[in-house]
């Protein structure tokens, strides 16, 4: 019979935080073994993920950061969750060949919505046409969630993202993830643990408090393994990216502005919107990467030269560059730049914070044009934060429309970002990590596209 296995993907987790915090992680590590593993371009969610499962890079599985720019829709979309964005074989499509009684559960990893598995589950609110949103899961089957919800409570997506996530998100994936893991009994259980990733963001890595952190998911993580290893199960903890102290934010939609290439909507209601089809050039931007994207290839080299002398800038890559980095994808943007150690990107394009969109001050993963690790605080300007919320949920309780505006637009909050590749002589501290319960598959290097093929080998052999 099939041993079974469960991979635990603990996002943020690196090599050097494995010690005297992680009792759980290192107890694993010394059954089996622990390596730093390597990352693609760019290291983010989506991108990495894809990498892991397919074994591909970005330019075969398609995956070129966590949202970019829909060309026939003129529109850029985040955070989209069908399973058919990504292209090439998964693992778990490659197990069910070689053994057609295979069956996976995918708990809350990304692209979770119609992927070929036997059970899944991932963030999914309501919508009504009132404008409220209502906390909810999708799963396959649909009556998972019900069972899971049942028992566990609703999925508490406030403390998944935004100012109050914490360690209760990922306390939930673990009850659910136990739940699954014993009552289904799947060949393969994937599951995501976040909360590395919000205080590392927040604090930056050098911040004390982060190493309670550590001891918090080492205890959430270790819960999980003790109930796979008590069921026969091998366990495999890797993560996707490091997350390094940044200090600047580079504001690159407003610099493509300044220059006349980036144009906006002004709204009836009087604020600005991104047009994107309008504009000559602008930016996609996702951490530490941002995908420029350009009408006219005439105007490339004069954009990427203007770009090449921005402070917080490290690379330029145009479509031939971008190969090199296993990037060249018709969703990648014409360039591809990538910040300097200690900077990132920001989406903002409007130049007075007087006329930014209504949505820049929320948490508003969908509508915003990038991604916005500010949604992670309460903006420090609001002098009774706990009296605006108790409000504005008073209203949602009583199903009035409201506006959850506690998001600053002061991006030097941010103390930590990830995307770029580990600098130079800093590999084994600036990359993930790939931890494994069984000798069996024990290698020196581990680069991310090797997974897939190491996991099918701890379950089938060479």
């Amino acid at each position: 019979m099939l041993k079974p296995l469960v991979v635990i993907n603990v996002v943020g987790l690196t090599h050097e935080m494995l010690g005297d915090k992680t009792p759980n992680l290192m107890r694993l590590a010394n059954l089996g073994f622990s390596r730093p593993m390597g990352t693609v371009l760019p290291a983010v969610t989506c991108s990495a993920q894809s990498t892991l499962l397919t074994g591909l890079m970005p330019r075969e599985h398609g995956i070129v950061a966590n949202g970019w720019y829909f060309h026939e829709l003129a529109e850029v979309m985040f955070w989209k969750q069908s399973n058919k964005l990504v292209h090439g074989e998964t693992v778990y499509e490659a197990a069910k060949q070689r053994d057609p009684a295979y069956t996976t559960a995918k708990l809350f990893w990304w692209y979770n919505m119609y992927a070929p598995v036997d059970w899944s589950v991932t963030p999914r609110p309501s919508y009504p046409a009132d404008g409220r949103k209502v906390f909810d899961s999708y799963s396959q089957p649909e009556s998972l969630k019900d069972e899971l919800q049942s028992e566990l409570g609703v999925f508490p997506l406030l403390k998944f993202w935004g100012p109050g996530a914490d360690i209760s998100s990922s306390s939930w994936i673990v009850d659910a993830s136990i739940k699954v893991f014993q009552e289904k009994k799947p060949s393969l259980t994937l599951v995501y643990l976040p909360h590395l990733d919000y205080n590392l963001q927040r604090l930056g890595a050098s911040d004390p408090a982060i190493d309670q952190d550590i001891r918090d998911i080492d205890r959430e993580a270790g819960r999980l393994i003790e109930v796979a290893q008590n069921k026969g199960a091998d366990v495999v903890v890797l993560s996707e990216y490091t997350i390094t102290n940044v200090s600047k934010p580079v504001h690159i939609n407003r610099i493509l502005r300044e220059h006349g290439w980036l144009q906006v909507r002004k709204e009836a209601l009087g604020w600005e919107t991104l047009d994107c089809g309008a504009s000559n050039a602008f930016a996609v931007a996702d951490h530490q990467i941002a995908h420029v994207y350009i009408q006219n290839s005439a105007q490339i080299t004069e954009i990427k030269s203007a770009l090449e002398k921005v402070d917080g800038i490290e690379m330029v890559l145009d479509q031939r560059q971008q190969a090199e980095f296993g990037i060249d994808h018709e969703r990648s943007g014409e360039l591809v730049v990538v910040a300097a150690p200690g900077s990132w990107f920001t989406y903002y394009f409007w130049l007075d914070d007087r006329v930014a969109p209504d949505y820049a001050r929320t948490v508003d993963i969908h509508r915003k044009p990038g991604y916005d690790p500010v949604e992670l605080f309460v903006d420090p300007q609001i002098r009774f934060p706990k009296l605006r919320i108790a409000n504005r949920l008073a209203k949602k309780m009583l199903g009035f429309r409201y506006y959850m505006d506690l998001t600053s637009l002061d991006a030097r909050l941010v103390k930590g970002s990830h995307g770029r590749l580990p600098s130079p002589g800093r590999e084994e501290a600036e990359s993930p990590v790939f931890i494994c319960s069984s000798q069996s598959i024990e290698r020196d290097e581990i680069p991310m596209t090797a997974v897939k093929n190491m996991l099918l080998e701890l379950q089938f052999g060479n």
